[in-house]
């Protein structure tokens, strides 16, 4: 089926929502009731049916042009968000208080850490602005699946067959990652192989 093809209501209701995101809307983990950060928010293409559907939401991305689309973006659906919920500053120096939020979202932003420690930093500061109880649901590149096809560049860092450079894990990192945290895992660790050029996880926990 084109995108041409796809019944105009889904488009419409859900915008071109990361689709393991969406696994986690059919299983009941994010909703209305929620207070929702999108950590690394881009132009907003996950929070479509959040806005719509009266979710408290918050953003945040470095980039001061994607926290203006998001807010334009609110704005087109009647579901504005207030300024002081769209900030526009790194995701290791988060400035919302602590257990703000019932989820959080980080899709495909944590691979572009620098380093060890710049990923460590990312990964509490949004721990530390979840509730107990609140999900993290986190979409990253990694090693899985493609341990032969990547380039180790230093700093956890490396090369991919489709010419991009990233910061990579493994499955081992994000079970460590997750048992340092107290979180548990909400589902199987799990990795796509895009055709052999790259691999991205989704990394699902539950906080405390």
């Amino acid at each position: 089926m084109t995108r041409s093809a796809v019944p105009p209501g889904i488009l419409q209701d859900f915008g071109d929502i990361d689709i393991y995101l969406f696994d986690q809307l059919l299983k009941g983990r994010i909703g209305p009731d929620d207070r929702v950060l999108d950590a690394g928010c881009g132009s907003g293409r996950n929070l479509v049916y959040l806005l719509k559907a009266g979710a408290q939401v918050s953003v945040v991305d470095a980039n001061p042009v994607a926290v203006a689309e998001v807010r334009a973006l609110a704005e087109s659906l009647n579901r504005p968000i207030p300024a002081d919920r769209c900030r526009v500053e790194a995701i290791e120096a988060l400035s919302f208080p602590d257990a703000s939020f019932s989820a959080v979202i980080s899709s495909a932003v944590l691979h572009f850490a620098a380093n060890p420690a710049h990923f460590g930093a990312m990964v509490d500061a949004m721990w530390r602005v979840l509730a107990p109880g609140g999900m993290l649901f986190a979409r990253l590149a990694s090693t899985i699946g493609m341990e032969s096809r990547v380039r180790p560049l230093g700093n956890g860092r490396f090369g991919l067959p489709d010419g991009s450079t990233r910061y990579l894990v493994d499955e081992a990192a994000l079970v460590a990652c997750t048992e340092r945290l107290g979180g548990q895992l909400l589902d199987p660790i799990k990795t796509t192989v895009v055709q052999d050029q790259r691999a991205m996880t989704t990394w699902v926990i539950r906080k405390g």
